[in-house]
């Protein structure tokens, strides 16, 4: 999960991007960068951090032109504390190309023998992105006539890119010269939404991973890159879009409107607060079935994500919501903080409770999902600390039971609290009295009661169907392995470190 922007505009276009950025900062905060072009040159500035730490006044006076791409970025493969691994990408060859990737390549050691052995092309970091930028410099090389590219060319170069990559990739890039070019990947896992801004000097562009930073810059929502397709806007605002891939279909990952996305925004025409309240409704169904409304005091969300929902499902059993716990905001999301003892250390950080919601009652708790179960255990903990006499849990998402490959941070079953685990199990694991999940086939109900049109979602972390068929019980053991040496590697990093830091004191 990362989140990306591209802009085409009528001035200066550093500001617009920084503004995107920080709309999208929940989409990713290991790392932030920006690219703008002006003329055939580049300007570019990006570094590990937030996006209000990785820019200063001076970087942004830097990046002229108006025309530029961005992203933010939390790591699903690579080194998540190399800043060399931030990005947009850039390659000079056949021409200057920046990149910036949301999502995750499935086959990218197959493609990285391809770059070395037949397109004689070297990739410097371990980053699935930089192989996709290769990837696509390589057909743009191939498809351009005369070393000159026009429209055709570009959507044959992305064609080629589909007919090579798999996996999940929604893309912004720039093209020096020739303009901002976007596309989805064929099976349309990570969004990609266009918006058009009318100004007294022509139309202008933005494509982002989500709609409300259109909402917020000022631009129209157009329509979402549809699964396969190309989009280039060109250095003067001429538009232009093309079918790139032989066969594409709708499958948007079904977890974007459960945590990853924020509520005001609209994702394939699917509003995600709409959803979110569905999904609250059909909760509330199930746990009537199972536990009676009586014996709930008090229902109470997990901040922020799980709002709607819990409201959603006290209005409809006639419970009372409270508020009960306090959420810092100047601390990041728990779940897209890498390594189990950073999050540990987080929860207490981030979440405090308010006795007096809690005392002498029968709490129902309300999170989005239960990932690896970390901050659940805290989260319930908390809530005996405050004197609750019963606390049941609910998720408003199944259980999370296998491995997501599409660019999600949740690869591997051993970190899954769900996997090989009753639901008492669960349940005894994070010390709750009792915990509810919603049914898949009552989630998938819930979206697509916004838009029936839908018919497909990516559900693989829930149901183990990995919708591009090329994943294997093998794949997803090198995957974790590959992740257990990381983890091993960051912990003696880290360990280095507090003793450098325990000496130096």
């Amino acid at each position: 999960m990362c989140g990306i922007l591209g802009a085409v505009a009528k001035g200066p276009v550093n500001q617009l991007l920084y503004d995107g950025l920080q709309v999208l900062q929940h989409r990713g905060q290991d790392a932030a960068g920006i690219v703008t072009v002006e003329g055939a040159t580049f300007h570019m500035h990006k570094g590990n951090g937030l996006v209000r730490d990785v820019f200063r006044t001076r970087d942004m006076r830097n990046l002229l032109g108006n025309m530029g791409i961005a992203h933010v970025r939390y790591p699903t493969a690579g080194n998540a504390f190399s800043s060399a691994e931030a990005q947009p990408f850039y390659v000079n060859s056949p021409f200057g190309i920046v990149l910036a990737h949301n999502g995750n390549l499935t086959n990218v050691d197959q493609l990285k023998v391809e770059l070395f052995q037949e397109d004689l092309r070297h990739v410097n970091t371990n980053s699935d992105s930089e192989v996709l930028l290769n990837v696509l410099a390589h057909e743009l090389q191939a498809a351009a006539s005369n070393h000159k590219l026009d429209a055709a060319a570009i959507f044959a170069a992305v064609a080629g890119v589909h007919r090579r990559c798999r996996g999940a990739y929604a893309v912004v890039a720039m093209i020096a010269g020739y303009g901002l070019l976007a596309f989805r990947d064929p099976y349309g896992i990570r969004p990609l939404v266009i918006g058009r801004a009318h100004t007294p000097r022509g139309d202008e562009y933005l494509v982002a991973s989500e709609s409300v930073a259109l909402d917020t810059l000022g631009f129209e929502r157009v329509r979402d890159v549809a699964p396969g397709e190309a989009v280039l806007v060109d250095e003067r605002g001429g538009f232009s879009a093309a079918p790139c891939a032989t066969h594409a279909s709708a499958n948007p990952c079904i977890f974007e409107y459960v945590y990853l996305a924020r509520p005001d925004s609209v994702i394939d025409g699917i509003s995600v607060y709409e959803t979110r309240l569905f999904m609250g409704e059909s909760l509330a169904d199930k746990i009537a079935r199972i536990i009676s409304p009586l014996d709930i005091d008090v229902v109470i969300p997990i901040p922020d994500t799980s709002r709607p929902s819990a409201l959603q499902l006290a209005n409809k059993l006639g419970l009372s919501y409270r508020e009960g716990f306090i959420k810092n905001r100047y601390i990041g999301r728990t779940f897209i903080m890498p390594g189990q003892a950073m999050r540990r250390k987080s929860v207490r950080q981030k979440l405090n409770a308010i006795g007096m919601e809690f005392k002498g009652r029968n709490v129902l708790l309300v999170d989005d999902s239960i990932v690896r179960g970390t901050t659940s255990q805290q989260i319930v903990q908390m809530a005996r600390e405050a004197g609750a006499r019963k606390v049941y849990f609910a998720s408003a998402a199944p259980p999370v039971r296998f491995p997501n490959v599409y660019g999600i941070d949740m690869p591997t079953r051993q970190e899954l609290l769900a996997t090989g685990r009753t639901d008492d199990e669960i349940a005894a694991e994070i010390g709750a009295d009792r915990v509810i999940y919603q049914d898949l086939s009552a989630l998938i109900a819930a979206v697509r009661r916004v838009n029936p049109a839908l018919t497909s979602f990516e559900t693989s972390c829930f149901d183990g169907h990995y919708i591009t068929g090329d994943i294997t019980p093998e794949y997803l053991a090198r995957v974790e392995a590959r992740r257990s040496d990381a983890a091993a590697s960051t912990s003696a990093a880290t360990r280095q470190l507090d003793l450098s830091l325990t000496s130096a004191g």
